[in-house]
């Protein structure tokens, strides 16, 4: 492991030297969820891909999880394509595909005619890089996060992706390898712990989709017993989740005012909603997310 891990950091670009960013083979990038609001993260990652700069652990939930693969397979613009050119064309998501298909956004557009049709994916190129891709999903039946890497099955890699951004309540349960999971956001939103136990703790980035200082008000609270009526564990995580969300900016935060961590975030309040629409607002989030990303480079 060491050996390759002193591969990939030879591999990877001076450009990775500048800035306030230093990549070492112990680095490892951190991508936040929070939905649409993934479209800052989708021009950080576009920043990331016009500079080069490359990290040989890349871990995701939810959106990020969906962003984080077009940056590994090096599809520029792609992710952005299916986030704001994709929801102006087809409209993906909404009330109507609530009541059709019990699901707030029409996944079989974005799991399934994106990637093979629309603007494929180039499994190839994901497979053959050497850098590791960590997927967080929520397992239903424990409770508890799940991590996923998946390089050699494509259908897999889909189904791991999908249930990561499965959100609780507005969309079906999904399946990894028979497993009823949901959003990875429900248990590790932000998974830099996982990134560390991994063995990845040396100058860490962090990207994320709220601004400093941003907190969960809503108080934790105990899910009705009728709802997810076969997964008690899953509705007492459900029932934490903004106590361990509100803990782990905690942890960022700490570990940011110590130097341990680059964060790369919004600047100011966001007003961009999980399920946002307004494609004016997702394009100039986009643009924040490529100038933060710039600038601190």
């Amino acid at each position: 492991m060491q050996k390759l891990k002193e591969k990939i950091f030879f591999q990877l670009s001076t450009k990775t030297m500048n800035g306030k960013i230093a990549i070492t083979p112990s680095t490892a990038l951190i991508l936040e969820g929070g939905g649409m609001r993934g479209v800052f993260t989708c021009g950080v990652l576009d920043c990331f891909m016009d500079k080069d700069i490359r990290f040989p652990y890349t871990i995701g939930v939810s959106a990020g999880a969906c962003n984080g693969l077009s940056y590994m397979s090096r599809q520029r613009g792609r992710a952005k394509y299916s986030n704001i050119d994709l929801l102006e064309k087809y409209r993906y998501i909404g009330i109507k595909y609530l009541l059709k298909k019990r699901n707030i956004m029409d996944f079989d557009l974005l799991f399934h005619d994106f990637p093979e049709r629309i603007l494929p994916y180039d499994y190839d190129a994901y497979f053959a890089t050497p850098e590791r891709y960590v997927m967080v999903t929520s397992n239903c039946i424990t409770g508890e996060a799940n991590y996923f890497e998946e390089k050699s099955d494509s259908k897999r890699v889909i189904d791991i992706v999908k249930a990561s951004s499965s959100l609780p309540f507005v969309c079906p349960i999904a399946y990894v390898d028979g497993v009823p999971m949901l959003d990875g956001g429900i248990v590790d939103s932000i998974p830099l712990q996982r990134a560390i136990d991994d063995g990845y703790n040396n100058r860490n980035v962090v990207v994320l989709t709220r601004n400093r200082g941003y907190r969960k008000e809503t108080k934790d609270i105990r899910i009705p017993s009728f709802v997810y009526r076969k997964y008690p564990k899953m509705r007492d995580a459900l029932s934490k989740r903004s106590q361990i969300y509100n803990a782990q900016l905690d942890m960022v935060e700490d570990m940011e005012d110590r130097g341990l961590i680059t964060v790369i975030r919004p600047l100011q309040p966001v007003a961009v909603d999980r399920v946002e629409r307004d494609i004016q607002k997702l394009t100039a989030f986009y643009e924040e997310g490529y100038r933060c990303a710039s600038q601190l480079l």
